[in-house]
């Protein structure tokens, strides 16, 4: 399937260099005008490489962490552009320790970046997709968060959270064809410099994972998937609800942990379409129970 983005607008956060780099190149070679966001440098070099490559892109300082700041980046795109399509949350840091040497000022500053950084970002193009019923937004999301890894609990923390927004926001943005994911990479980056052995960075190649982008950046992008990418591989992380078992209104923590292994069943695991199907669920066993 071919995919022109011909005409559209796309910011990329964290842009001047690695995975954003890569995102803003990929999203310019489908044709999108490049917003190229970096605070950390990097931004000039990359809009060169897409203007040499026939693409249109400008460059952009901005720290995310600034909503007032953010919301100027917003406005001077509307201003260039007419408005932006396509919104990639890419920036961020790392301030690994584990948790019990974990001071709280590494812990916040990994939040206000991952975290708050994407919801000021989101928040200043929200209304405008809203009035032109379009959007297509990317949270960058991450395995430490889905599954957890030594030392990051500031880091998983941040990127679940974003998995939560993303579930919401799918939900609030549908009916503006405003489609909400989230991108889980795996990259070889300054932000994983001295992690990983060379042989298997030398997979890990940034421009790998942004096909990804390209395809939750288009037309017929899905809406709330968490989309697992590196070394060319791609896969979709799910968060299940198992079918569980009703202990009724006397059920005990005892029972709990002597009926784990049917609790924690994953026969007939579903995905629920939102939080209410929680209860729905839960109520609807407490009534076959009652019945049965």
């Amino acid at each position: 399937m071919e995919i022109d983005l011909t005409g559209r607008t796309a910011i990329v956060t964290g842009a001047g260099g690695g995975l954003g780099r890569a995102h803003a190149l990929a999203l310019a070679a489908h044709g999108a005008r490049i917003v190229v966001n970096d605070v950390g440098g990097g931004a000039g070099s990359v809009v060169q490489e897409i203007i040499s490559l026939g693409g249109e892109a400008v460059a952009d300082a901005t720290d995310i962490t600034d909503p007032a700041a953010v919301n100027a980046m917003i406005d001077t795109a509307q201003e260039n552009w007419g408005g932006v399509d396509i919104l990639v949350n890419n920036a961020g840091i790392l301030r690994d320790r584990s948790f019990a040497k974990m001071g709280m000022d590494d812990f916040r500053a990994v939040m206000e970046v991952h975290l708050m950084g994407s919801v000021h970002c989101t928040k200043a193009v929200w209304a405008g997709m809203r009035e032109r019923r379009y959007g297509r937004i990317i949270f960058t999301t991450s395995s430490s968060g889905l599954f957890g890894n030594f030392g990051q609990a500031n880091y998983g923390a941040a990127k679940m959270a974003l998995v939560g927004l993303m579930q919401t926001l799918r939900l609030e943005g549908e009916r503006y064809d405003i489609r909400v994911n989230c991108l889980s990479p795996s990259a070889a980056t300054r932000m994983t410099d001295g992690l990983y052995q060379s042989e298997d960075l030398s997979r890990l190649h940034p421009g790998l994972v942004a096909p990804g982008v390209v395809a939750l950046s288009s037309d017929d992008a899905p809406n709330g998937a968490i989309l697992c990418a590196g070394a060319g591989s791609f896969e979709v992380a799910k968060i299940l609800l198992t079918q569980g078992l009703c202990l009724g209104e006397h059920g005990s923590a005892g029972a709990i942990l002597s009926s784990w292994h049917s609790i924690n069943d994953h026969q007939d695991a579903f995905i629920p379409a939102h939080g209410p199907d929680q209860f729905a669920h839960e109520i609807s066993r407490a009534d076959s129970r009652l019945t049965s």
